[in-house]
């Protein structure tokens, strides 16, 4: 292996994250804070790998990123660690960097019942909520002391989990890394990152070579980067490397390859949907190895256990054990979308609300990665957090949009809003407004405490309204930060039915909302689905993959996408509710 250590954009950036939340902990001038978070997004914004940006000098001239950051993205880069950040969490008690993680409770809170209740551990924190002392404190109360205990709980729930496209982007990196090993045929990403689930609990590799596993392990071990290692049987280990990113590595020889790729792949159910099915064909699935009896059966690739089985090869996304089995053996599998097939981009923020891109910029760039057309759907009035457009402001843009139009090749610009639900259900603007627009998207992004029923009825509302056209995120969902408010998503399923409103899968990784799996309900309900990348910059427009991701888990193909459709049937579907 390299013996330099391979550390990526997401892991520097956290690295630069790290510090500035520890320097404000200590009480450290706000500027120099600032200067951290500013560089960490910089980094985390660059559009090519870290380290050409450092060899080719394109991160010392990027704004935000001054010599003090550069210094400590270029340590962490060649030796995998920073002796700053080793020694700014030694001089601050690990319970308080530990309370960083609990969502919505900031560092001015931390701080406060550090210095005033001496709490400096997660533990003492949940008795002091839970016994009346944190809601005895200034500017604290009952319902942040119950918000605190919610934060706890969440947080317990979801550690040594990775949102999938930081997972994805480590288990690439080791990849990378395992595949420079020499005399190794191939490196798989397996597991969770594989079946593209939203959250990964554990990243597996399958490393397919005719060396002994041994050697393989020895020569990871070896890794300058890695920090510690154990061996989980002759063929299996388990590697952590600097930076928190861990992984198991499943060795197996060109042969049987399929196989194990199989078993580290499925899911539990999926697994013994497969071993059911071989029990039926008198054969049988264990020991990561197909067998007839005692015979061995060889399985070089992952189509050929399929193929033994009778079955039909099944997308990795559907080996969840929710009947993929049946329909493989029937060859009924559903026809999945491509990212090919989607021809409109729709769900983006520009700079008239709170994007870092012009109209023309985001619709150049969704032009030339393959898109037909792109819907601008900035914030509306009523998010004023968010630089929500007053009727003025839009009336701009659609002027600017009708410019647009008249001279860019290649793409077509619609014009469209993500307009606030408001408490009572109604949709942000008044009619005229939004009988101006191409499309409507409506969206939760207030009040999110309240119940069930308010909740559901709110949204129920917002979707009688004949101008929306997409429910955007529809239940406000942000993984492994903040729970679904408390929705009948199934009530809203069957009202998208009836009414023709699309329902969206937000394609941000953060939301990754609806989830696949009530997208698999709505799917069967016969509801129509749109992909909405939420991007604020052109960044954003990778978000699309991670969308799709989500739409193929739901088994569902091009035909019930709005945004796989063209321009004109794209317009149509949103006139018919009019």
């Amino acid at each position: 292996m390299s013996s330099a250590p391979t550390i990526d954009r997401r892991t520097a950036a956290h690295v630069l994250e790290q510090i500035a939340g520890l320097l404000e902990l200590k009480g450290e001038n706000q500027f120099r804070v600032r200067a951290f978070r500013s560089a960490a997004r910089a980094v985390a914004g660059l559009q090519m790998s870290l380290q050409d940006a450092l060899s080719s000098g394109t991160l010392a001239g990027t704004r935000g990123v001054g010599p003090a950051t550069l210094q400590i993205v270029s340590e962490l880069a060649t030796t995998g660690r920073v002796r700053w950040l080793d020694e700014l969490r030694a001089e601050i008690p690990p319970g308080l960097v530990e309370m960083l993680r609990v969502p919505g409770f900031g560092i001015a809170k931390i701080r406060q019942v550090h210095e005033l209740l001496g709490i400096d551990s997660l533990i003492e924190l949940e008795a002091a909520a839970r016994d009346g002392r944190l809601a005895r404190l200034p500017r604290f109360g009952p319902k942040t002391a119950e918000n605190i205990l919610r934060g706890i709980s969440f947080l317990r729930q979801s550690s040594g989990q990775r949102l999938h496209h930081h997972a994805l982007a480590e288990a690439e990196t080791l990849r990378a890394a395992l595949s420079r090993i020499a005399d190794v045929a191939g490196v798989t990403v397996a597991g969770d990152v594989r079946r593209r689930m939203e959250v990964v609990r554990e990243i597996v590799l399958v490393v397919v070579t005719e060396l002994p596993p041994a050697e393989i392990f020895r020569c990871i071990s070896e890794h300058p980067g890695v920090d510690e290692f154990a061996g989980q049987d002759e063929r299996r280990m388990t590697v952590h490397f600097a930076g928190g990113t861990g992984a198991q590595v499943v060795v197996t020889t060109p042969v049987n390859a399929g196989a194990v790729l199989v078993q580290a792949t499925g899911s539990d159910a999926h697994l013994r949907a497969l071993a059911a099915r071989a029990g039926e064909l008198g054969l049988s699935l264990h020991g990561a190895a197909l067998w007839r009896g005692s015979a061995f059966v060889p399985t070089p690739e992952e189509a050929v256990v399929y193929e033994t089985l009778g079955l039909a090869w099944v997308p990795p996304e559907l080996r969840e054990g929710h009947g993929e089995v049946e329909l493989a053996a029937r060859d009924a599998l559903p026809t999945l979308v491509e990212r090919s097939d989607l021809r409109g981009f729709l769900h983006c923020h520009t700079k008239y609300s709170d994007g870092t891109n012009t109209v023309e910029e985001i619709a150049t760039a969704c032009r030339e990665a393959g898109y037909r057309y792109v819907g601008i759907t900035d914030h509306s009035a009523a998010a004023a957090y968010a630089g929500g457009l007053a009727v003025d402001a839009l009336r701009r843009q659609a002027d600017e949009i009708d410019a647009l139009n008249e001279r860019i090749d290649g793409i077509r610009v619609l014009k469209g809003i993500e307009a606030d639900i408001l408490q009572d259900g109604s949709v942000d603007y008044d009619e005229a407004v939004l009988a101006g627009l191409d499309f409507v998207i409506g969206s939760v992004h207030s009040r999110f405490g309240m119940g069930r029923a308010a909740m559901t009825s709110r949204i129920l509302a917002a979707m009688d309204s004949p101008f929306l056209t997409i429910l955007g995120h529809p239940t406000g969902r942000l993984l492994l930060s903040r729970d679904p408010y408390d929705v009948d998503i199934d009530a809203i399923i069957e009202k998208a039915a009836a009414t023709g409103v699309a329902l969206e899968i937000n394609a941000d990784p953060h939301r990754l909302d609806l989830d696949w799996r009530a997208a698999a309900r709505a799917h069967a309900a016969g509801v129509t689905t749109s992909i909405g990348s939420d991007a604020h910059g052109l960044a954003g427009i990778g978000n699309m993959d991670y969308g799709v991701a989500m739409a193929r888990k739901a088994g569902i193909g091009p035909d019930a996408l709005i945004n796989a459709r063209p321009v004109e049937k794209f317009l149509a579907f949103a006139r018919a509710r009019r």
